[in-house]
């Protein structure tokens, strides 16, 4: 008689015994390890938020800022309407570290003292922790409307001289007509610009006007409409750059000086603010994508 040796024989279970052991024991370092991971990113994930929000106060404090249009006075160039979604702006705060203000530059500014924000009035909130939200939030870059802060275009610098009108309707500036296509005429209004007599700009100083040229309180209206309407260069905060809100309204904002045809500016000046601006975002782009690169790995584990 011949004895046939059942199905898993004692030979065999020791080393089943112990594959599954091993199996096991691998479930259990990844599950392990797998937690570890989470609870890692977890613990992480509050200094992330914390570095992202420096460095948007960094960013907004010394590079670039997201700025609310609330008035009309810049139509059709910026649209700041009651009746539509007023376009949030991004600001370059760098440009000017590096160069003037210059002709058909588009810039926001502090309203000098002599100044009355009669473009848009926003009173406070009366609860302090909705005033102490809205102070982060716009340090963190959530646009809102600012009643100290206004946006206007460059007409003249410091040593020149400006007037209204020509007998084509037109600015002059050292005498010469100034080549204006973003003027936006209200319908229904008038298509005249109000005259004023010369006015020698100071040194230090900027003469600004709206491309809304007739529902716009600039430096013409301003103080008492000579040099009390004029903005010390001091009070320029950036260069409009672009509109980053809405997205139907995403495009650049020109620069195109007003002077250039009839006084024959330099067109390699035109490029200095720009290249510097560009130049000075880019380490800021790079450091961004690391940040955001590291983030997305920390939530993958």
């Amino acid at each position: 008689m011949v004895d046939v040796a059942p199905r898993g024989s004692s030979d065999e279970d020791p080393q089943r015994a112990a594959d599954e052991e091993a199996v096991e024991e691998w479930r259990k370092r990844a599950g392990k390890a797998g937690k570890k991971r989470k609870g890692s990113f977890w613990r992480e994930l509050p200094i992330l938020i914390g570095v992202a929000v420096v460095l948007a106060i960094l960013i907004q404090t010394f590079l670039a800022k997201v700025y609310m249009i609330p008035s009309e006075s810049m139509e059709q160039t910026l649209h700041g309407c009651a009746s539509c979604y007023g376009d949030r702006v991004l600001v370059d705060k760098v440009t000017y570290d590096f160069s003037e203000p210059s002709p058909g530059d588009v810039i926001v500014f502090h309203g000098p003292d002599t100044w009355i924000n009669q473009d848009f009035v926003a009173p406070p909130p009366e609860n302090p922790i909705l005033r102490a939200l809205q102070k982060v939030g716009s340090l963190l870059g959530f646009p809102q409307a600012n009643e100290e802060d206004f946006v206007k275009r460059v007409i003249a610098v410091g040593g020149q001289t400006v007037k209204c009108c020509d007998d084509k309707n037109r600015v002059e500036v050292d005498g010469k007509p100034l080549d204006e296509p973003y003027i936006f005429w209200e319908p229904g209004r008038s298509t005249s610009q109000d005259s004023f007599a010369d006015l020698k700009i100071p040194d230090g100083y900027l003469f600004v006007m709206g491309d809304n040229r007739n529902d716009s309180c600039d430096s013409r209206c301003q103080g008492d409409g000579r040099e009390g309407g004029l903005v010390p260069v001091g009070n320029v905060v950036g260069k409009v750059r672009v509109v980053v809100l809405p997205p139907s309204r995403w495009q650049g904002v020109g620069d195109h000086d007003p002077q250039a045809v009839s006084i024959g500016a330099p067109g390699w000046q035109s490029g200095i603010p720009a290249g510097a601006g560009f130049a000075a975002a880019f380490p800021v782009v790079l450091l961004g994508k690391r940040v955001r690169s590291r983030f997305r790995r920390r939530g993958l584990g």
